[in-house]
């Protein structure tokens, strides 16, 4: 039976760890910015933060409970804090030309990542209760 998530734990997901990711991310962004990858720092940063986003995002989730649609919905506001946040931070404040391809990878990835950790963590579960059955 899945648990029905109280606002708490949805401003957690979502506002918390979204942000949390994000800013990770951002700070990464601005040490690497300094560096002589400066023109290959969206790639590095996406590289390294990808598996580590998904080790952080199952560590986070691997003991609740949820559906995909719970998943679905922390992945959209991810996304939108990333849009939200990177116009703010990035563009508007440095005034850059920011939107390339690495961009939109990193969009998608804000996505998929809680709703790939999500459906693996429901497999799993549901294949441990069908052994336990």
């Amino acid at each position: 039976m899945t648990k029905t998530p109280c606002m708490e734990d949805w401003i957690k997901d979502t506002l918390g760890l979204g942000t949390a990711l994000w800013l990770f991310g951002y700070l990464a962004s601005l040490v690497l910015f300094f560096s002589p990858v400066a023109g290959i720092m969206g790639w590095i940063i996406t590289a390294i933060f990808t598996p580590v986003t998904i080790a952080i995002t199952w560590w986070w989730f691997r003991a609740r409970n949820r559906t995909l649609a719970y998943f679905a919905g922390v992945g959209i506001a991810w996304t939108v804090i990333a849009v939200v946040l990177d116009y703010l931070f990035i563009v508007r404040l440095f005034q850059a030309t920011y939107y390339a391809p690495h961009i939109f990878v990193y969009y998608a990835l804000t996505f998929l990542i809680p709703v790939g950790v999500g459906i693996s963590l429901l497999r799993t579960r549901r294949d441990t209760v069908a052994q336990a059955g």
